[in-house]
């Protein structure tokens, strides 16, 4: 099966899930979407992981992004294991959070929606199960509200992930796709942008009227103000 690429329409798909059944596609509707995947769950980097999910919930919830975690582990393992991610975070986490993307959570101890998204691990010979089967490693899809896979990152299964980055580019996706522009190395919200190549000098300077032409002709750009 050829792997998923940036462009794809995300495959659909039923599932069991901590929050009940759910059809993939349907389940995202209007909104952007994260799928991710961890190895295992009572697992210590992807407790670190979950508990820092669940204590950024505002700023996924406030660009319109859900979120649904996936691991070859049973419902039974994953409700038990919500209970050690809010301890943990409880603990050491700069708010008291509780963690309620554990309720969104894939049970897929079959492995059918690993091997859909090409997720399992075939690198680290310790990431196995009892019978020898890989887990996953940790996957990032980010689909938006088309379906479109338009980001995917893979962690070895022992790095735990940046979230911090994963959301510095939903806000590039999202601010590309509402205005004409790209964002340049360590770009972060807030900083200048480059206006798209499509974007002609003279309607750069209608559009973006702080525009700054650089001495690489194919090099424009300006700030950009942005609600939060």
């Amino acid at each position: 099966m050829p792997s998923l690429r940036l462009g794809n329409i995300a495959p659909d798909f039923e599932a069991e899930t901590t929050a009940g059944p759910i059809k993939f596609h349907e389940w995202i509707g209007d909104s952007w979407a994260i799928l991710f995947s961890h190895p295992g769950d009572f697992t210590p980097v992807c407790t670190t992981e979950l508990g820092e999910v669940a204590r950024r919930a505002d700023d996924f919830a406030k660009r319109n992004v859900k979120l649904i975690g996936i691991s070859a582990n049973g419902l039974k393992d994953h409700n038990k294991w919500v209970e050690d991610i809010n301890d943990f975070g409880a603990s050491y986490g700069p708010t008291n959070v509780q963690f309620p993307i554990a309720r969104i959570a894939i049970a897929d101890e079959d492995r059918k929606i690993s091997t859909l998204y090409d997720m399992l691990d075939e690198q680290d010979a310790t990431n196995r199960d009892a019978k020898g089967l890989p887990f996953t490693i940790r996957t990032v899809f980010v689909v938006d509200p088309k379906k479109v896979i338009r980001l995917t990152i893979a962690y070895p299964a022992s790095t735990g992930r940046n979230f911090d980055e994963i959301l510095r580019v939903v806000d590039s996706l999202q601010l590309g796709d509402k205005h004409r522009i790209t964002t340049p190395v360590n770009w972060n919200k807030g900083d200048d942008v480059i206006v798209h190549p499509s974007v002609g000098n003279d309607e750069a300077k209608v559009l973006f009227p702080e525009v700054t032409f650089h001495k690489q002709p194919y090099l424009r750009t300006t700030p950009l103000k942005v609600s939060e």
